[in-house]
């Protein structure tokens, strides 16, 4: 057990180091069918259930109406989400950790999660982006759908905003099962549009581990 401990970094002391945050949590999201919703809402739960202060946020829906209106899923998952909050840059400056999760377009982020880092270029160029920790989740419709690339698009511009990035690896094992992406917690959602991976554990874990790392870096600049 050691040895498993210290492979996927486990130790009963830095279980509790995880469980005594205080950190300021950004989940900020961007969701059409509803999977990147609840893997955003997962990412909550851990922050909260490890003392962090979360706050549950999503980019701004930039389609059409009349397309939306034409979509059941898309429509269902407007509806719902409807009384969660849209993210802004005051959001961005009162977080120490922020995860995204977003599904893939082409192999890359979706235009509304680009638009959201775009319009950040006043607070980036105050710095107040710098040393921000960020980790990222993805999914797709295939097992190849360009999940890994996503989520590394996403990190291009975490890094011209100096934030520190922390992908899960392979810190744990829930990482395997739900797949075995390193970039960030990814899953295939399939034509039910149920999510095909069990991920949940993986979405927490890195949520963890992201909450962990921002508290490392609260202390270190104290």
């Amino acid at each position: 057990m050691g040895f498993l401990n210290k492979l996927f970094g486990r130790s009963n002391e830095s279980r509790e180091m995880e469980n005594m945050s205080n950190a300021k949590v950004a989940v900020i999201y961007y969701s059409m069918g509803g999977t990147n919703y609840q893997m955003a809402k997962w990412a909550v739960e851990a922050a909260e259930a490890n003392g962090a202060e979360a706050r549950l946020l999503k980019v701004e829906e930039l389609a059409p109406e009349s397309v939306i209106e034409g979509n059941p899923v898309w429509k269902a998952t407007v509806e719902a989400t409807k009384d969660v909050p849209v993210a802004s840059s005051a959001d961005i400056e009162w977080a120490d950790a922020i995860i995204f999760s977003v599904p893939t377009r082409f192999g890359n982020m979706p235009s509304q999660m680009k638009q959201f880092l775009d319009i950040q270029g006043g607070i980036w160029g105050e710095g107040k982006t710098i040393n921000k920790v960020v980790s990222a989740m993805s999914s797709a419709q295939n097992p190849h759908g360009g999940q890994e690339a996503t989520i590394l698009s996403l990190y291009t511009s975490m890094m011209h905003w100096g934030a520190i990035i922390v992908p899960p690896g392979y810190s744990d094992q829930a990482l395997f099962a739900a797949g075995g992406n390193p970039y960030g917690t990814s899953v295939t959602v399939g034509q039910d549009g149920k999510m095909v991976e069990k991920v949940e554990e993986a979405v927490k874990h890195q949520a963890q581990r992201t909450i962990t790392t921002a508290e490392w870096v609260k202390k270190g600049n104290q």
